[in-house]
């Protein structure tokens, strides 16, 4: 079995030049990352206990799934994190890995899909942030995923959900309207509801710890963590 989508690499290879351009074609996310990198790092803390403050994930072996340019690598690797980083483009990871090593940051980048990975490591943390909606099998891939991962570890899931709502603000309004996102990033047949998503997940040994939603702040021109998740939400799994 293969949990790569032929289509949705090359559309995101064409524009890999762009990942770290902050008003390029990636801007969506770079707008999106704090969130991001201060709701994984509060949970890493929280589970693990961790009293460290300078670097609060040192030791932290994180296992950055479809990483694109590295935009969460980087930071994770900034605080202190052992990072290895996974993406089935090759462009994606020619990218970050330049720019990981013009920035003197040590982060083991791999191109790789889960299933075609090579390591016997296991590690604390996955991140599966924004690439399960790009796949080909989701129930194959997460299950690829959870292997690589320790007894207690964390797995991240982030994602969009699967309503009208979702059609409308993230493929009608981010693509067509306000042109945030290039046109054909998402199809929203391809978004997972997250009951669904919680389904396979426990299928796989795996047991929800917490799920919020993610909604962006057009005043504040910020995303905020919300009890609203009929668009992007972002859940945390711990194995079994």
């Amino acid at each position: 079995m293969n949990s790569i989508n032929s289509k949705e690499i090359e559309k995101f290879s064409k524009i890999a030049e762009e990942w770290w351009d902050l008003n390029g074609k990636f801007k969506p996310l770079h707008k999106f990352n704090p969130i991001r990198i201060s709701y994984i790092k509060e949970n890493i803390i929280k589970t693990f206990k961790i009293t460290s403050k300078k670097t609060p994930l040192k030791n932290i072996k994180i296992l950055d799934i479809g990483c694109g340019g590295g935009l969460l690598s980087e930071p994770m690797c900034r605080l202190g994190a052992e990072v290895t980083a996974i993406d089935a483009s090759k462009k994606n990871i020619s990218v970050a890995k330049l720019h990981s090593k013009k920035n003197g940051l040590k982060i083991k980048y791999i191109c790789a899909s889960p299933e075609k990975l090579k390591t016997r490591k296991k590690f604390d943390v996955i991140l599966n942030m924004e690439i399960i909606e790009h796949v080909e099998d989701v129930s194959f891939f997460l299950k690829s995923c959870s292997s690589f991962l320790k007894k207690n570890g964390i797995m991240f899931v982030a994602t969009l959900n699967k309503t009208l709502k979702s059609y409308v603000f993230a493929i009608v309004g981010a693509e067509y309207v306000l042109r945030w996102l290039p046109i054909g990033t998402h199809e929203w047949e391809k978004f997972i509801k997250p009951h669904d998503l919680i389904n396979i997940l426990e299928k796989n040994n795996f047991k929800l710890d917490r799920i919020d939603g993610m909604t962006f702040n057009l005043l504040m021109d910020k995303w905020d963590i919300s009890k609203d998740k009929s668009v992007n939400y972002i859940a945390k799994f711990i194995k079994n």
